[in-house]
């Protein structure tokens, strides 16, 4: 078998235990922005460390860059790019994906094998799945990262029973990325919450009241992550502060072309001109979060963590982001940030027009967020307790 790409590494002692981390994607989302933190401060003296992805991307050259050994290890595009809102599509197309995962198993179990694998760390619910299979072939614990709401807001319903089912029958150990997250799958042991982390300067950025105040929201291009909420509270605020600036950075990543395409649609409607910015995707969000006046999460339904978040939040900017999911477990409303209802643009609007109207709220909030993630949110706390775990299960 032939790997698609890999990147040598220097010799690592064969006597230390490897991790094998899986994920179906090399988009940059969330969970493997999350995934890069994570290999990036785990104790490589105590671990050696391999990534194998499913198809090529940006996280593989972010993986090279902080010398973490990386695999592609190809899987069909259909089920690379097979969205949660296809999970239900007909028999015969479900036959033939249900073989091509049994198929990419089996050779994902047999690199297990050659790599001596002593843990197999999943980082998607693609990879929860064939990960979890392959794990069992190859007798190699299986600990699943569970990073997305397991609930029938966000998938399917027939999708969410089987999940729930199998999460208590292929992996041996499961961690989630909030409560809330846990809360979804119905499991009352092998399985804990760890946070994921980030990086945190020692000392808290000096706030600065940018002029004219740029407002942004940061994320994939998705219904759910709310940006035609932002555009509708973005239209109430230039009313009443016509200087003001918005800014969308991100893209559509997985068949959401249609959707951005009604962004635009909707923000011309709104006349909000030059005004707003749309910036696509980025490779340097931390810079672009540091330009902001305000820091914008509109998610519609449940985040399951919140990435962005404690970006915001470490930068020492304002953070309003909707109640729901495991935003709640990060932003301690109206102390290091503010809390407001999914679906609501209003709401969102009365948030951002009462931080820009009180300059010494918004400075409390840039100081208060950024130690409640230094507090709680450190990368080192994430990497230690994902340590912990695999200690238990390479004990048993």
């Amino acid at each position: 078998m032939k790997s698609a790409s890999s990147n040598s590494q220097s010799p690592v002692s064969q006597s230390l235990p490897t991790i094998v981390f899986l994920d179906h994607t090399a988009m940059l989302g969330g969970g493997e922005i999350a995934l890069l933190n994570l290999v990036s401060h785990l104790d490589r003296a105590r671990f050696q460390l391999l990534v194998i992805l499913s198809s090529p991307g940006p996280l593989e050259e972010k993986l090279r860059e902080v010398s973490v050994e990386t695999i592609v290890l190809p899987l069909s595009p259909s089920l690379v790019h097979t969205r949660k809102d296809h999970l239900t599509r007909s028999t015969p197309t479900r036959v033939r994906d249900a073989l091509r995962i049994v198929g990419y198993s089996f050779r994902l179990a047999r690199l297990l094998k050659k790599r001596r694998a002593s843990l197999l760390h999943t980082n998607s619910l693609k990879a929860d799945i064939f990960g979890g299979i392959a794990g069992r072939l190859a007798r190699v614990p299986v600990l699943w990262h569970v990073r997305d709401r397991i609930e029938t807001d966000y998938l399917p319903a027939k999708a969410v029973r089987v999940f729930r089912w199998l999460a208590r029958r292929l992996p041996h150990y499961v961690i989630t990325n909030s409560q809330a997250t846990l809360d979804t799958l119905h499991l009352t042991q092998r399985a804990r919450v760890v946070h994921d982390g980030i990086a945190v300067a020692e000392t808290a950025p000096e706030y600065r009241a940018v002029q004219p105040p740029k407002i942004g929201i940061v994320g994939r291009i998705s219904p759910w992550k709310g940006q035609h909420i932002f555009l509708e509270a973005a239209k109430t605020v230039q009313q009443q502060f016509p200087e003001a600036r918005f800014q969308i950075i991100g893209s559509a990543m997985f068949g959401e072309e249609e959707y951005e395409q009604k962004l635009h649609a909707q923000a011309l409607k709104l006349d909000l001109g030059e005004q707003l910015e749309w910036l696509g995707f980025r490779g340097d969000v931390p810079q672009l979060i540091d330009e902001l006046t305000i820091l914008v999460h509109a998610s519609t339904m449940g985040e399951p963590f919140g990435q962005v978040v404690i970006e915001g939040m470490v930068a020492g900017k304002p953070v309003i982001a909707t109640r729901g999911g495991g935003v709640p477990e990060i932003i301690e409303d109206g102390v290091s940030g503010v809390l407001v209802p999914m679906n609501n643009a209003p709401a969102l609007a009365e948030a951002l027009l009462d931080l820009l109207r009180n300059p010494a709220r918004m400075e409390s909030l840039s100081r208060a967020g950024y130690e409640r993630v230094r507090d709680y949110f450190r990368i080192q706390q994430t990497a230690e307790k994902v340590e912990t775990v695999y200690d238990l299960m390479l004990q048993n």
